[in-house]
């Protein structure tokens, strides 16, 4: 009778954690598109398999008291975006499968280019106009089942979460800013994944972020997911139609076979403005090159995990509205105008910044896992590594992981000295307006504050 009165007090003061058992599922799908698929949203197409590309995520759930805290999905896709509609079809069947609403569903690209973009809406409009350019095929809803499936099925097998880990590392020779300064003062962007260029090569890395972190969970001393973040476009060579998830899969596969009962997944971090070029030619040998660069990085920071108790996670989802952009050949008549244009990817580009626009209405959501001291955020598009690094200088007190390529539609997400600074790498894969550095900024303030 005294005890039963006791536990009963205990329950009415204790939060809910002091009595929460945290679960983690893990999954894993392949989701290589079919040959002849378009690739990096229609630019050319896929003409064999070189590697697979996969689905991985997690699940975690409060399983005592699941009202309290509505599972949480995160699922990483070897694809180069997911766009609009596309996104949203993502979270819906994830988050029925997982049961919990698609708000509490983070999705975000690793964004290789010998990868497929999705935008449905930008198929529908290319097919409406009679186009010959394709962005995305059927496949797209068979690859969202799959996942769904492989989710569903690791609900069963599921695993107690105790602890959380964290550790880091620098990744060496392996990124360098879009943006240097030559000799004299002149500022060139044109530094991109792939660099012959002998002045590019020699200029200073920029502004990069060196970190790569890894976010671990634990049941005891026993790993059961390891999600290890890096800011880097991921690209050696590509353009060649060989379909792959390039060195950071390269990377991944090589710790997943050191680790095979730890799920293994690799985030690609706000990296719009963040290439390998002064370190890649782009020669085919120099993919495992970087591969091992990249799993040097991700084997350091495991060694260097430190371990922390789960503590209460919670989870916000802020909401972000961009303007887009409207500057000549940007209005929607002139995108409509694009559609008739001779070469396929033309079109392509056209339709998804037509896709942009009529879904402009809907707000962007940032979603912020917050748990045992850690931060994961899923930032949209192809956000500048400032970003990145402006999250974590709002929480120095925390270890913030970063994922870009969430929403894809708005492109590029410079900053304001980038439009200054007329950055070239903004003339076809921005599609916002001026403006968006504030709003972004803020929307990040308030997804990872305590």
């Amino acid at each position: 009778m005294r005890v039963s009165l006791l536990l009963s007090l205990l329950t009415f003061v204790l939060p809910f954690s002091a009595f929460a058992e945290f679960r983690l599922a893990t999954f894993s799908a392949d989701v290589t598109v079919p040959i002849g698929h378009g690739m990096m949203g229609g630019s050319w197409k896929a003409t064999q398999v070189a590697d697979p590309l996969f689905a991985k995520g997690i699940v975690l759930m409060n399983s005592t008291q699941p009202a309290a805290f509505p599972p949480v999905v995160y699922v990483v896709v070897d694809w180069c975006e997911i766009r609009n509609e596309a996104l949203e079809r993502w979270r819906s069947v994830l988050a029925e499968a997982a049961g919990t609403s698609p708000q509490r569903v983070m999705v975000s690209a690793v964004h290789q280019h010998e990868a497929p973009v999705a935008d449905l809406e930008g198929e529908r409009i290319l097919k409406a106009h009679g186009c010959t350019g394709s962005i995305c095929i059927e496949f797209h809803e068979l690859a969202v089942q799959r996942v769904a499936r492989a989710l569903r099925d690791s609900l069963a097998h599921s695993r107690r979460v105790t602890e959380i880990g964290t550790g880091q590392a620098q990744v060496e020779k392996l990124a360098s800013n879009r943006r240097f300064v030559m000799p004299g003062g002149l500022i060139r962007f044109d530094r991109m994944s792939r660099c012959r260029d002998v002045a590019a090569r020699a200029a200073e890395e920029g502004v990069i972020d060196p970190w790569l972190k890894t976010l671990s969970f634990w049941d005891g001393d026993t790993p059961i997911a390891a999600l290890s973040a890096y800011a880097v476009h991921p690209m050696s060579y590509y353009g060649t139609g060989e379909i792959s998830a390039d060195f950071p899969g390269i990377a991944r596969a090589q710790r997943q076979g050191e680790t095979p009962d730890c799920l293994q997944m690799y985030l690609s971090g706000a990296s719009g403005n963040v290439t390998a070029g002064k370190y890649n030619d782009g020669s085919r040998e120099n993919r495992a090159v970087l591969a091992s660069r990249v799993h040097a990085a991700m084997k350091s920071a495991w060694d260097s995990t430190v371990r922390h108790p789960i503590g209460t996670p919670s989870y916000r989802s802020v909401q972000l509205r961009l303007e887009p952009r409207d500057g000549p050949g940007w209005t929607e008549a002139d995108l409509i105008a694009k559609l008739t244009a001779e070469k396929p990817f033309a079109q392509c580009l056209a339709a998804m910044g037509l896709s942009w626009r009529k879904r402009i209405a809907r707000p962007i959501d940032i979603p912020a896992l917050q748990l045992g001291g850690a931060i994961l955020v899923v930032l949209p598009g192809e956000a500048y590594v400032e970003y990145q690094l402006y999250a974590q200088h709002e929480r120095p007190d925390a270890f913030v992981v970063t994922a870009g390529y969430g929403e894809g539609a708005p492109g590029y997400i410079p900053t304001e000295q980038h439009f200054r600074e007329n950055d070239t790498n903004l003339e076809d894969w921005c599609r916002i307006a001026p403006g968006s550095e504030e709003k972004l900024k803020a929307a990040i303030r308030a997804a990872v504050a305590k």
